[in-house]
Order: structure tokens, then sequence, then C-alpha cells
């Protein structure tokens, strides 16, 4: 009888990681779920609109524009809607929402050659640009009211119609009050998510939950959410300190709008985010001190998007400078 065993030869690694991107991908969607729970909890039906029309941008846009049609499947494109829907108020149109998905699989990763060659989050390509197109829209809030089935604000505005809908329950964003008023939110609201703002961004506390989930996981660098928080609460204790009534306290600037999911979902990206150990406290002590700089001292509220794309930009020249040394040379 003949032997029909063969000898297997090929080069090393012989141990592969089981963690492939489509599973990667995957996991982090489900960890994202309880927040978009809370989002409806909080902000009613709304939330789930204006995330399942980013999602079916983000889809929709991949599916045209991509070479390889199975990378629809592999949940980077549905990563990208929902931390999209994440980022914007409640009452934000729909149809706005929709163009930010185009955008930010356009723009922030097909033009550079599709997953893996993005220099920077898609997710907040598409963020920067609804803000640079739509400022009013995106900074227009709301307080969590128990509107479950009611679509709020401008969501169901018709494209380029002026909306004169008038919301008597808008609200300003703890930061904002902060900056504007120097008025606190209290903390436990902080904690909890009973407050306005973004829609995956309020519950600081529930994010928290989750970072430390996906770190046990291994599914994102605990280096990075550290180091943010590390800078943020030493720069702003320096401030707090020097003038408790003109700056805020280190817990408010972490519980406060979108440093949470920044820090766990964001500046954690594996594609934009450096590759070497000594660049990845360099990339994250720098989004600290940008946030700090833009909440403080800029004309802004809120910083943690244009802190994380401008050290995603300066992501390659982290990997440049501070490649480890080749064993043996």
């Amino acid at each position: 009888m003949a032997d029909t065993t063969k000898t297997i030869i090929s080069t090393s690694p012989f141990l592969h990681d089981q963690a492939t991107t489509p599973r990667i991908m995957w996991e982090v969607v489900f960890s994202m779920v309880p927040v978009l729970l809370a989002g409806f909890y909080y902000f009613g039906i709304s939330a789930v609109l204006v995330t399942v029309v980013t999602v079916l941008a983000c889809l929709g846009t991949e599916w045209v524009f991509a070479g390889d049609k199975r990378t629809i499947l592999d949940g980077s494109a549905l990563i990208t809607g929902i931390l999209l829907a994440f980022t914007l108020p409640p009452g934000f149109p729909l149809w706005m929402a929709f163009v930010g998905g185009v955008a930010a699989i356009g723009m922030g990763k097909i033009i550079w050659g599709g997953l893996g060659q993005n220099v920077f989050n898609p997710a907040l390509v598409g963020r920067a640009f609804l803000q640079a197109a739509f400022p009013t829209a995106i900074t227009t809030w709301e307080l969590p009211d128990g509107r479950y089935l009611e679509a709020r604000g401008a969501n169901l505005a018709l494209p380029f119609f002026k909306d004169n809908t008038v919301d008597a329950i808008s609200a300003a964003t703890p930061l904002a009050k902060m900056k504007f008023d120097h008025a606190l939110t209290p903390w436990w609201d902080l904690l909890t998510g009973n407050t306005s703002g973004c829609i995956g961004e309020t519950s600081a506390g529930l994010l928290l939950l989750l970072g430390l989930y996906l770190v046990a996981r291994r599914l994102i660098n605990w280096r990075i959410p550290l180091a943010m928080a590390l800078t943020v609460v030493i720069l702003t204790s320096a401030l707090y300190f020097s003038a408790p009534q003109q700056y805020p306290p280190p817990h408010f600037m972490l519980l406060a709008g979108g440093f949470m999911i920044g820090a766990v979902f964001m500046a954690t990206d594996l594609v934009t985010s450096p590759l070497t150990p000594k660049g990845v406290w360099i990339y994250s002590i720098g989004i600290g001190i940008l946030i700090v700089v833009i909440r403080v001292w800029g004309g802004l509220p809120e910083g943690v998007m244009y802190a994380i794309l401008m050290m995603n930009a300066a992501t390659p020249l982290i990997n440049k400078f501070t490649k480890t040394r080749v064993y043996g040379h």
C-alpha cells in the first residue's frame, strides 16, 4: 500500500495567531452594542436611525469603490459607520449623516488604498468633514428626556432645505458649559451619561468598562488610553491647582466629552497608531497634550477629534524615528 502522507515544507513563522482581521473587527463591533443601547436609552430612536444611516452609507461606499468586494464582510466599514454615528448629535439630519458615511469611507479609506493603508481614522475623517460642512447642525445638542420613539431635532429634514424646527430642550454639552459659563456638570451624570452630547460619548462609565474588556481581550493596546489619561490628568491637575476657579478638575476632563470614546475606540486603531513601543507612548502623550491645549486655550470646547487626527498624521514619522533595533545588528 502506497504511503499517502506528505511532508510539508514551509518558511517561518510556524506559529500563527488566531486573531484574524475579521475576528478582531467583529469582536469590536459586538463590544460597541452596549454603547448603542445606552444611546437609545438616553436619546431614543434617533440614536438608532443615525447609526443605521451611517452604517449603510459606509457599507454602500465600500461596496461601490472597493476593488475586493469581500472587504465588506471583514467588519471594518461597519465599525467606521458605528463610530461615526457615535460622534454625532442625536438630532443630526439623516441625509447629512449619510454624506458623512460616504466621506468617511471614500476620503478616509478608499483613496488611501483600502484597509490597512489609510493614515487617518476614517470615522474621524467623516466627522471632520461634517464639522466643516455643517457646523451648526453638528453642534446642536439635546438633553435625554425619555422620548424613545420620537425622532429628534432635524433628523427628518429634507436635503439642502432650511429646517425651522425649534427644540425647546436643546442644551449645551458639559464641555461647552465649562468653557463658556465655568459651570461644572456633576460627575455622576458624566459617569452614567445623563447629559447632552454625541450619541456614543455621554456614558463615560460604560466606555471605561468596555475599554477594560478590550484590553483584557488584547484587542487594543492598553498603553494608549493609559498614556492619554495620565497626560491629561497631570496637565489639568497643574492647571486646576494653580487656578481652580478658572480651570476644570482632572476628573471632569476625563469623563466629559469624547475623551473616553476617543481613548478606547479611536486612538487605539491598529492601522493609524504607531507600531513601535516607544512610538506608542509618544503618540499617546501627544494626543493628551493636544486635547488639553485645544480644550483649555482653543476656540472650541472639544479637541479629541483634532488631537487624534493630528497624531495620526505624525504616526508615519513616529514609526520611522522609533524603529526597534534588529537583533544581531
